[in-house]
């Protein structure tokens, strides 16, 4: 894996997981308490010995270039590991922001070219899901590919969100479209038990949807991109040309859990469902293929009388005589005494208030810190070093499905508060 440089898309402004990304890069969101988006591929880059990696961005990066030189050191005397942030820039030759997945890749490809590396291996930033990229491209080499895709097999239901490959025995693609419906959708179905799922699961599951993850041989990819310089995105058209002008375009199937998390929505149902037992989707509890964060340094959590269930706590936090069921905490959390939080997401914060500190707050009008005494919270997300006061009420009263409150200091997203980064809620407000 040494010969192959890894390429980790960071998206756009991250509009549909906004207010999340109000101050920071997509890669950048928190994830289960203590991780952050981009930990997700890099790990999965470091489990399969791929060591040279490169993050594109172009908004609010600031947050997530200090998350990653604080994180991922792989330097050494006797290796070339690194992972650096490539943020979008204007040049001369190149005035415009990135304005797509190829364009982004285009627009660095002369930091890209001075490796000496046969295959680039495409990754998104905003991805829950552990996979080996050493057997993808081992995959991509053995069948002798130009370029292969990642792809998850899923229902019609899903379909329709994704492109699609249509692809024969074995596993060549033949057709590629860009979120089919209809009967365009059913004839891209084909039997995906021949990619080792059950009879029944290939009868629920037939099509190839595209991961958006791609191993392209060098050579391949620069003429794609060179060739066709208006190309701006790699679903939509650089793979459909590279179909049109006959490369060897090869399927790799990958059958397990995976989630895009693009959505307020589909993040705040892909952190709750961290706290199922005994098997949750997706386990960060794998010492065989680790995710890795950034070493904080946190003394443990303390729990004064608190009945929690079916709930992650993350390290450095105080919980005192509380009620919290299905809700991930994040690091340092502060959780006052009759509180009640459920189906809630904690990012906690990023530093501590003394005990002085906080009472200093209080006297002086101001409120701590966390989660204020009295405070009632339901499936809302509360972001970094919110500030709720006492005998607060976030449980979405009305039963809202969108709202912008920005003075207020919320949104509501899919039916889910979401009280933004460094926001305050005043004792006694009701949401």
């Amino acid at each position: 894996m040494k010969r192959v440089l890894a390429i980790i898309l960071g998206g756009g402004k991250g509009s549909r997981l906004y207010p999340l990304t109000k101050m920071r890069a997509k890669p950048a969101v928190p994830l289960a308490g203590k991780y952050r988006l981009i930990d997700i591929p890099i790990s999965n880059c470091i489990n399969s010995n791929i060591h040279k990696m490169y993050v594109l961005t172009q908004f609010n990066s600031a947050s997530l270039n200090r998350h990653i030189s604080q994180t991922y050191n792989l330097s050494s005397p006797f290796a070339q590991g690194f992972v650096e942030v490539l943020a979008a820039q204007q040049t001369p030759e190149s005035p415009s922001w990135f304005e797509g997945t190829a364009d982004a890749v285009r627009k660095y490809q002369w930091i890209f070219q001075e490796w000496d590396v046969d295959e680039y291996l495409i990754l998104s930033g905003d991805q829950l899901y552990r996979m080996d990229y050493s057997q993808f491209v081992n995959h991509h080499r053995t069948t002798g590919a130009d370029l292969t895709v990642a792809a998850l097999p899923v229902d019609s239901s899903q379909a329709e969100a994704f492109g699609l490959m249509r692809t024969d025995g074995e596993g060549n693609i033949k057709e590629f479209r860009e979120k089919p419906t209809g009967d365009s959708l059913k004839a891209m179905a084909v039997d995906t038990s021949r990619f080792g799922l059950t009879a029944q699961s290939a009868k629920e599951r037939p099509y190839l949807a595209s991961m958006g993850i791609y191993v392209f041989s060098r050579a391949t990819l620069f003429d794609l991109l060179n060739k066709h310089p208006n190309y701006k995105d790699f679903g939509k058209e650089v793979i459909p040309e590279a179909l049109n002008r006959g490369d060897v375009l090869k399927s790799y199937v990958f059958d397990d859990y995976w989630e895009d998390i693009g959505t307020i929505g589909a993040f705040f149902e892909s952190n709750l469902a961290l706290t199922q037992q005994p098997k949750p989707p997706f386990s960060f509890y794998d010492e065989k293929f680790p995710i890795y964060t950034r070493a904080r340094y946190l003394p443990p959590s303390k729990l004064v009388d608190a009945q929690i269930t079916d709930s992650i706590v993350g390290e450095g936090s105080i919980l005192k005589a509380c009620s919290i069921h299905h809700c991930v905490l994040g690091v340092r959390s502060r959780i006052e005494s009759d509180v009640v939080l459920q189906d809630t997401l904690v990012m906690g914060s990023d530093f501590y208030e003394s005990g002085e500190e906080r009472i200093a707050l209080r006297s002086g009008g101001g409120i701590p810190l966390g989660v204020g005494q009295g405070t009632t919270v339901k499936r809302a997300i509360l972001d970094k070093n919110a500030r709720i006061g006492e005998n607060v009420a976030i449980v979405n009263k009305d039963n809202v499905e969108e709202a912008d409150r920005p003075e207020e200091g919320f949104y509501i997203r899919n039916g889910i508060v979401v009280v933004v980064k460094n926001a305050t809620i005043s004792d006694g407000t009701i949401i």
